[in-house]
């Protein structure tokens, strides 16, 4: 007889678990609360647009080839990739914008026009870029980090000091580069990591090495397209899936789950792989005497930023918009200080435009423009309709400043979604975005165990648990997790 696994929520590391242990001979079962598998990456259509809900950035290629390869497969049996050029563009003011190129020599170029002697400094600092790559994707981030033994290893720990643990990536990257414009451009991704530069470990200068050397990707017809292949890869190898079955508790046989309940029934388990919100598995799930972790420790986690999205159907072209255009046209380090120190909704904030349609016209009807809009802001903060309108003016006042002409006015269709909306669909902790920051207190075994220490047969994926939080993360979080079941699982 199989034995049965119970994965909770489709999103990338509950799809890549349940076909990793299906291949491995077990009976997979995914329940899904809502009507979409994905989770945050889910896609819904309206007046003719197509609108990816959650991730929008294609990083770490190499990440998604791994995964596939993992069942014979390769990303292009299910989707057709292109490489953006420009990989994205940063707006300084109505009058200044840096389009980043996907050639290293003409960045090099862009770099040197800023600075003389940075092209210099550009390439050494990805060569140590480089190596934190190979080291930290290629062994940090595959280890389960159960404890601080598994990196005891001689080797690496010293790997450990030459990727500058210990360094913060601001002290770091201000070795290489002084202008100020070049500071920002190599600064941009950590806004999205959970934490200031100053307290986000410069092993993460990895990520500058991703998007510079690895490139910025696009799979047509959106990133929803990534689910729509994993879910095919995961029925070939026999999962099944139940969508709009969210699971509403447990019944137990001693020191483990015996039964996963539902809103419509209940399911045998001989494993359950908790790909929801670990906070909300240990909180409304689980019970007090059975979770790995207090309210108190929950509270006392920095966590990433929420975000207050807005998707937009505009029924003309807009000027100016690349597929990525990040508006750095507000003070950095205030908005981050309104995220991270003081929280609070952000006096003058950045945002991030994605126009897929310059990039893809399935995602809009012909003429017009799809856009996604994208405001990080701290978890948990109060969320309302005025609000959300006040900076949806906001932002937009500066997008037609610089783009040059109305938009507003075009707009066909409009849909906001913010902190209230992360918890109601995701049952996400506090409302968060992306999980938890990657501070370095944070970082592998001081993340919240893979394990259920309580429950036997209990594990959890997904971004608030190791390596953390982004798409090739979660891929490499759900394959670590089946790992360990399959493991445990034996030898039980």
């Amino acid at each position: 007889m199989k034995k049965h696994v119970i994965v909770i929520g489709s999103g990338f590391a509950g799809l890549a678990s349940a076909t990793k242990l299906a291949a491995e001979g077990f009976d997979v079962t995914i329940l899904e609360k809502n009507t979409v598998a994905g989770g945050r990456a889910r896609i819904f259509h309206e007046k003719g647009f197509a609108f990816d809900m959650g991730p929008s950035w294609y990083w770490m290629p190499d990440i998604f080839e791994r995964y596939f390869a993992e069942f014979g497969k390769k990303p292009s049996d299910y989707y057709n990739l292109v490489r953006l050029d420009p990989s994205y563009q940063v707006v300084f003011s109505a009058d200044e914008d840096i389009a980043l190129p996907a050639d290293y020599q003409k960045l090099e170029a862009l770099f040197e026009s800023f600075e003389p002697g940075s092209a210099l400094q550009l390439k050494e600092f990805m060569r140590q870029a480089e190596y934190k790559y190979r080291v930290g994707i290629g062994e940090f981030v595959w280890k389960p980090s159960h404890s601080i033994t598994e990196f005891f290893d001689f080797r690496l720990v010293s790997k450990a000091f030459s990727l500058d643990l210990f360094a913060s990536f601001g002290k770091h990257i201000r070795k290489f580069f002084k202008h100020k414009r070049l500071l920002e451009l190599m600064e941009f991704p950590i806004l999205f990591l959970g934490a200031t530069p100053q307290n986000t470990p410069a092993l993460y200068s990895l990520m500058n090495y991703a998007e510079i050397a690895k490139g910025t990707w696009y799979p047509m017809g959106g990133m929803h397209e990534i689910i729509k292949g994993m879910v095919a890869l995961a029925e070939e190898k026999g999962v099944k899936i139940r969508l709009g079955e969210e699971v509403t508790g447990f019944t137990y046989s001693g020191d483990r789950i015996a039964t996963v309940v539902t809103s419509t029934g209940s399911y045998t388990a001989d494993i359950v792989i908790g790909g929801a919100d670990y906070h909300h598995i240990e909180d409304q799930l689980l019970g007090e005497p059975y979770r790995n972790y207090s309210e108190k420790y929950w509270d006392s986690r920095v966590m990433a930023p929420s975000s207050l999205l807005f998707y937009l159907g505009v029924n003309r072209r807009i000027d100016k918009l690349v597929h990525h255009n990040l508006f750095f046209d507000e003070d950095f380090d205030q908005h981050a200080q309104e995220i991270y120190t003081h929280p609070q909704w952000p006096s003058k904030p950045l945002f991030y435009a994605s126009a897929p349609s310059k990039t893809d016209s399935s995602v809009a009807p012909e003429g017009s423009e799809n856009l996604f809009i994208l405001i990080p802001i701290a978890p948990d903060l109060e969320d309302n309709d005025a609000l959300r309108e006040k900076y949806y003016h906001i932002v937009m006042d500066r997008l037609e400043k610089y783009v040059g002409h109305d938009v507003r006015s075009h707009v066909v269709y409009k849909r906001p979604f913010a902190v209230e909306d992360f918890k109601k669909d995701y049952h996400s902790f506090k409302g968060n975005a992306y999980g938890l920051a990657n501070t370095l207190f944070q970082t592998a075994f001081l993340k919240p165990g893979i394990k259920n220490k309580k429950v036997k047969n209990l594990f959890y994926t997904g971004q608030l648990t190791v390596p953390g939080p982004g798409v090739p993360p979660s891929l490499i979080s759900g394959l670590v997790v089946a790992k360990e079941a399959t493991k445990w699982s034996r030898l039980s």
